[in-house]
């Protein structure tokens, strides 16, 4: 019995110590994809690529939660035929810096800006993966001279209500001390598994997005998910898009597994938002179906100005108030 205890007791301080060195864990920005660069802004080291004509009209690409800039890798050509394409790592993602706090909506959004504004973009078609989605939506709101339009792909208005339950295996790595243990052992196939849900059942994910996994720190791991919900919690995403006036295209695949595509669809459409479902696609139509997702961007960014007179005086006022006078 004393053995026993004993040996419980060192365990319970490995796993102490574990926690508290995988909590504090921070690690540096690099260059970790073909073209990258690393932009040194106040509010951390980004990295980012850029793809097409310099004096093209701007696309800006937000990744998912995991996930990096490669993400885009099979529409980045296509839109940049005719686009400026600029896509960029989340703070705490692929090549990006990796600090052990930071990651709420507001803060994610601004290192976003201050990257767009070092790079000269204005007036751009922003597009949101997931978790860049609420990311593009808090841009929107923010800095409404920098997004003139916004694509979200398969993130839900609100993370409750939609979502299916996370696996136990999954739900364990975002549990205190449990987590952080999970976080050093969990072998890369177990990853591959997981990703799984980000695409239509059957689907062979990628060994990159693996990679892309690991290039986290647990702090970047486990405090994404929760600004999100404190994010969308606080005011849902259709109900921030109707105030911002910001013209908006929402599309899901048709065989999403995190979120009710439907229902999330209808919520968008209330607003005034145009959608598209995305036959044999999953949470990742930009992945699983690139071409067609690439068409639909590319389309929305080259449509007509918007004539809602209520959005443009809205945008007007939301502009006029940033920029300190009237336009």
């Amino acid at each position: 019995m004393k053995i026993a205890v004993s040996a419980l007791a060192a365990v319970a301080v490995l796993l102490g110590l574990n926690a508290l060195l995988t909590d504090n864990e921070t690690q540096g920005a690099e260059v970790t994809i073909a073209g990258g660069r690393i932009l040194d802004l106040p509010g951390g080291e980004m990295q980012v690529v850029e793809r097409g004509p310099r004096r093209a009209p701007p696309i800006v690409l937000v990744h998912c939660f995991t996930c990096a800039i490669d993400w885009w890798d099979r529409m980045m050509p296509l839109l940049a035929r005719r686009h400026r394409v600029v896509a960029l790592d989340l703070l705490g993602h692929g090549g990006s810096e990796k600090p052990n706090s930071g990651y709420e909506m507001e803060n994610q959004a601004e290192l976003v800006a201050q990257a767009l504004a070092g790079l000269g973009v204005r007036g751009a078609t922003v597009v949101g993966h997931s978790l860049g989605g609420i990311v593009a939506t808090t841009l929107a709101e923010a800095r409404p001279e920098l997004v003139d339009r916004l694509v979200i792909v398969d993130q839900a208005p609100e993370n409750d209500g939609y979502g299916a339950d996370l696996p136990i295996a999954a739900a364990l790595t975002f549990t205190p001390v449990i987590g952080e243990a999970l976080w050093r052992i969990t072998p890369d196939f177990a990853i591959k598994d997981g990703l799984g849900v980000a695409f239509a059942p059957g689907y062979d994910v990628p060994d990159a997005f693996v990679d892309d996994f690991r290039h986290l720190t647990y702090s970047a791991y486990d405090g994404s998910p929760e600004a999100e919900d404190a994010y969308t919690d606080a005011m849902p995403l259709d109900a921030r898009l109707r105030q911002t006036g910001t013209p908006v295209l929402a599309i899901f695949g048709a065989e999403e597994q995190i979120y009710n595509p439907e229902e999330a669809l209808a919520a968008y459409a209330a607003i005034g938002a145009r959608t598209r479902l995305i036959a044999r696609a999953g949470h990742s139509p930009n992945v699983e179906r690139p071409a067609l997702t690439a068409a639909l961007v590319e389309r929305f960014a080259d449509s007509a100005t918007d004539k809602n007179p209520i959005r443009q005086q809205s945008r007007a006022r939301k502009r006029a108030a940033h920029m300190g006078g009237p336009e």
